[in-house]
């Protein structure tokens, strides 16, 4: 049963799973919104917070295209400021690729446009920037497609959650030891500086820290995918602005314009990842979880088969950069679910718990 809209409601978590939950609720009339981590939004090693995210609707699921296509709407409008309609390409080896073709399918089901390029290299005819070979490689382009000042983004979020009148604590009373557990309900948290906060509903938007606070081990692990950066001459960025975001569905490898004024090109791989442990805190098990004291954006490190991933994607897309050292590299930790799916939903043996995660990857 919902509770009363005036009874405390914890949210775990100030990435855009929490925030957005957040101001969601608040429009709803719940008026006891606390939401708590262990930074300030924009969470500097959160997922949903870097120089760029990809905004598109091309998804192979029906369900997750209808979803972007809503969320397309807020990027043209109350979002439009962060917000680059660059155009989008998706590369394969050959039209078989059953995720680009389902993708299409979904995008023109919804009156969207696909142009199709069984020669990937007559996708530089619409932008003069790309000066890769595509040759061998068949092409699908959405011009709806972009991408988004991430870190920006959430921080208007924030901002319009605070308007609404949801609270923040954050720094040690505000990141979550534990929950608090009488029998069957989860009644509040414990904090890392021995406080508790009680609540009528904790709703659990951790993203890759939540196996440290809910044992998700057997649906929701943490994995590190790579991003590198450039610093880019302002004669080479003018060269590459007019340039699509682009992915390699083959490789994994994706990239971006570069940001409007900082000249910063940015590269990532979606794959597999690389898995991190930790032992958890409360129950002493070795769990999957990035770290939770300090910030785990702040290391450069970086596999040596991951650099090397990220250096051929430079060479594809953008060859006259291909020996160019990094300005910065990092893990970009992600949530990744068995089917790629999110998890959303109540707690199956925990009232008052609400769990939100699984969110990376889509």
């Amino acid at each position: 049963m919902p509770i009363p809209k005036d009874k405390k409601i914890i949210i775990i978590g100030a990435g855009v799973f929490g925030l957005s939950t957040a101001l969601e609720l608040s429009k709803r009339g719940y008026n006891n919104i606390t939401i708590l981590d262990r930074h300030v939004p924009p969470v500097v090693d959160g997922s949903s917070v870097d120089i760029s995210r990809i905004i598109r609707f091309d998804y192979a699921d029906p369900l997750y295209a209808r979803m972007a296509k809503e969320a397309y709407q807020g990027w043209q409008k109350e979002y439009s400021d962060f917000f680059y309609q660059s155009g989008f390409v998706m590369l394969a080896k050959d039209a078989s690729n059953v995720y680009v073709n389902k993708s299409m399918e979904n995008v023109r089901s919804q009156g969207g446009q696909v142009d199709v390029f069984h020669n990937a290299n007559d996708v530089k005819k619409l932008y003069a920037g790309i000066t890769s070979d595509f040759s061998g490689l068949y092409a699908t382009h959405n011009a709806s497609g972009g991408w988004a000042d991430a870190e920006k983004s959430i921080q208007r979020l924030a901002s319009e959650c605070s308007l609404a009148g949801v609270s923040f604590i954050t720094g040690p009373q505000g990141t979550v030891h534990s929950l608090r557990q009488e029998g069957s309900r989860i009644v509040g948290v414990n904090t890392v500086n021995g406080g508790t906060i009680l609540a009528s509903q904790v709703i659990l938007c951790t993203g890759a820290w939540s196996n440290r606070l809910l044992n998700l081990t057997h649906t929701a692990s943490a994995s590190g995918q790579p991003v590198g950066f450039i610093k880019l001459t302002p004669d080479e960025a003018r060269e590459l602005e007019n340039t699509p975001v682009m992915i390699n569905m083959t490789t994994g490898v994706f990239c971006f314009p570069p940001t409007p004024g900082t000249n910063i090109l940015k590269l990532a791989r979606h794959g597999h990842g690389y898995a991190t442990e930790a032992v958890s805190e409360t129950t002493g098990r070795v769990i999957s979880s990035p770290r939770r004291e300090g910030s785990n954006a702040k290391s450069g490190y970086l596999p040596d088969d991951a650099d090397e991933a990220l250096r051929d994607g430079l060479r594809q897309f953008f060859p006259k950069l291909e020996g160019r050292a990094w300005m910065r590299r990092r893990l970009c930790w992600y949530t990744d679910t068995p089917t790629g799916d999110f998890i959303i939903d109540h707690h199956s043996a925990l009232d008052g718990l609400f769990v939100a995660t699984g969110g990376a990857g889509q």
